[in-house]
């Protein structure tokens, strides 16, 4: 079985209730929900929380919640640690982790890394991009001519249980999917929000104008 796995604790430091936070009409953590719904080889998915109002919200959503203990809500706690505990409540072959600050993700998106996990028969797979960040006084290269490093966005993730269960994230066999940069984006503060939801609402406008086009 696929399982996806959305989790969502209450406490954030840099954006309080970030998770639940409304960004272009929706709780923040609506968009991943409706990601995961999208998804057609998604065998299930549930909401990880520690947090009575996320889980209601996510609940209203159409969203399965499993409560984990607080003391894995904590900023200590690990998403291992996380995972961990929904493995022992929900028996999977792989988790496909779902970051919800991570909302923007194309139509198809989840369901082409899981093929790419299972054409691959990796350990584990990851979204991301070829970042040329490098530090300065290190490198006097032009940029397009720096190799880059593959970087995670955290947009998706996809673990096999097996490594969870043995205390591991990363794998020998790990596959690699570079995405869109708008998928590339996260929110980690209040000016990723801003720029988040300005992408959102760019999107959902030319959504509306397709969608016009074509009834016209």
């Amino acid at each position: 079985m696929i399982l996806g796995v959305i989790p969502a604790r209450g406490g954030s430091k840099g954006i309080p209730r970030k998770n639940i936070k409304m960004i272009a009409g929706k709780p923040l953590i609506a968009w991943t929900i409706e990601a995961a719904q999208e998804a057609t080889l998604l065998d299930r998915f549930v909401v990880s929380t520690e947090d009575e109002e996320i889980e209601q919200i996510s609940k209203e959503r159409g969203a399965e919640v499993i409560k984990r203990p607080t003391e894995l809500a904590t900023d200590e706690a690990s998403t291992l640690s996380v995972l961990q505990h929904t493995l022992s409540l929900v028996d999977a072959d792989a988790i496909v982790l779902l970051q919800p600050t991570s909302p923007i993700r194309n139509k198809g998106r989840i369901d082409a890394c899981i093929k790419e996990y299972q054409q691959k028969r990796a350990d584990n797979l990851a979204t991301g991009f070829i970042c040329k960040y490098m530090e300065y006084g290190t490198c006097n290269q032009r940029r397009q001519d720096i190799e880059g490093f593959f970087h995670n966005d955290g947009n998706v993730c996809i673990i096999s249980s097996g490594l969870i269960k043995s205390g591991k994230i990363f794998g020998g066999d790990t596959a690699r999917v570079i995405i869109t940069r708008e998928e590339n984006a996260q929110i980690d503060d209040d000016f990723d929000f801003w720029v988040m939801e300005h992408i959102l609402m760019k999107r959902i406008k030319e959504a509306r104008q397709n969608a016009e086009a074509k009834i016209s």
